[in-house]
């Protein structure tokens, strides 16, 4: 029940298959991307897209094995970019632009760690989001 072998005439048979997608095609080559920082007081995770922001990897400290108040600490966010940095390498990534979002203790950590690897930081602009007071509260409720 697999795929039926379409020959044509130009082939010599040997396993040739329709749309076969076999081992030999290489990863895909990405010089510059944007590594992503989200670091919680819980937790830390890392995403790297390309440059139209598609991801290639993604990783955070909980899916490292760390539990509990352990996911927070910069250790463990230093362990996930190295992580992303080993799967960039693969990619042939040189350099990236850095944004940060959050205020957790992970947020350097992890960013040394993955320069640290050999790449190229063109820049670290920070996204974290800051409270401008908001919409009005609800009005207190009478018992």
């Amino acid at each position: 029940m697999g795929k039926k072998r379409i020959a044509s005439k130009g082939e010599t048979g040997a396993g040739t298959e329709a749309g076969k997608t076999g081992g030999s095609q290489k990863k895909r080559q990405l010089l510059r991307g944007i590594l992503y920082v989200e670091s919680t007081y819980n937790n830390t995770r890392l995403t790297l897209t390309d440059e139209k922001g598609n991801t290639v990897a993604a990783s955070s400290s909980g899916a490292l094995g760390f539990k509990g108040a352990k996911k927070g600490t910069p250790f463990a966010a230093a362990k996930v970019g190295e992580t992303i940095a080993l799967r960039a390498q693969a990619f042939g990534l040189k350099e990236v632009a850095v944004v940060v979002k959050g205020v957790g203790s992970g947020r350097e950590s992890s960013i040394r760690s993955f320069a640290n690897k050999g790449f190229g930081l063109l820049s670290i602009r920070d996204a974290t989001p800051v409270p401008h007071n908001g919409p009005r509260p609800p009005r207190p409720r009478r018992v």
